[in-house]
């Protein structure tokens, strides 16, 4: 019995790395993403330095298939970032200035008027059509280029949340409607496990990963910040982006504890994907310091 299980451990031990998503190097790029407008303080594109050697994205916070109320409304997804301030003319207007920039939308997001903004589909073929459709117009009335998936609350199960996602980025690119798409984990067993199941099956179609590293205990050291990104690139390969909270209250390892020695640290190793910041609502009262350190470590200036 014993022979037999070893002859029998090689097809099933080969077959489980052929179907295993192959895991991309790290290596240093000039990739930049901000989220912006969820916080309502009226921060406009234009308020926020863009540095012209960096490849820029802002992200829209949040579009969410949930109406005001809060209900859910299985992939009709509206608008909840600050849509009198950050508006399709606005979107035009920081493109048409930079040509460096592009403009995602990021959905779901943590809450709608403080009540959990769960991934609750009630069938993955009503859920994708729904999704696919209202998305498609909400990204062509603003001229979006991409899109980023940041559910942070489930009711139904991985599988689920994979097909769903999957599916919706997929026919999205296939469509032409977006260039580029990410996604949004952090280190939370429930959240991990419904993203590295994403992850599993769709990685070709994902070009980041916005990990929130401002998700770890604000007394985040420069090694455990290292250790962390080590762990979280052994999982999502060379697509994860460094990342910090520009908000006082934010955690994770912060600029003023060494944020920036860790990512030169990581460029001197050649493996500094880029650097998103959450959130340019909490950054406009410091006048935006720490976007434009970021942007001049990305761009080697």
């Amino acid at each position: 019995m014993a022979t037999n299980s070893k002859i029998l451990f090689l097809p099933t031990f080969l077959a489980t790395i052929l179907l295993s998503p192959p895991l991309i190097s790290a290596q240093n790029s000039n990739h930049f993403s901000e989220y912006i407008g969820a916080q309502f303080t009226g921060v406009k594109f234009s308020d926020v330095p863009v540095n012209p050697n960096v490849d820029f994205h802002f992200i829209l916070g949040f579009a969410i298939d949930y109406t005001a109320t809060p209900t859910p409304t299985n992939g009709q997804f509206n608008v909840f970032w600050q849509s009198d301030v950050l508006t399709p003319a606005a979107v035009a207007s920081i493109k048409q200035a930079n040509p460096n920039v592009k403009v995602a939308v990021s959905i779901g997001g943590d809450t709608v008027n403080n009540s959990p903004a769960s991934f609750n589909p009630t069938s993955t073929d009503t859920w994708v059509a729904n999704a696919v459709s209202s998305l498609t117009a909400l990204i062509q009335q603003y001229n979006l280029d991409g899109i980023d998936i940041d559910y942070e609350h489930f009711t139904g199960d991985a599988a689920t949340f994979t097909d769903c996602i999957g599916q919706l980025i997929t026919t999205l690119k296939n469509n032409g409607v977006i260039s580029f798409a990410s996604i949004a984990p952090y280190d939370d067993p429930q959240v991990q496990s419904y993203y590295q199941a994403l992850w599993a099956q769709y990685s070709d179609v994902i070009d980041y990963v916005n990990f929130q590293f401002y998700a770890y205990a604000a007394d985040t050291t420069e090694s455990q910040f290292l250790s962390y990104f080590d762990t979280q690139t052994s999982t999502y390969g060379g697509k994860v982006l460094a990342s910090f909270a520009s908000a006082s209250t934010g955690g994770g390892l912060s600029p003023a504890n060494g944020f920036f020695d860790a990512c030169n640290t990581l460029k001197s190793q050649g493996k500094l994907p880029g650097i998103f910041v959450f959130s340019a609502d909490d950054s406009k009262s410091e006048g935006f310091e720490y976007e434009i350190q970021a942007q001049a470590l990305l761009a080697g200036t």
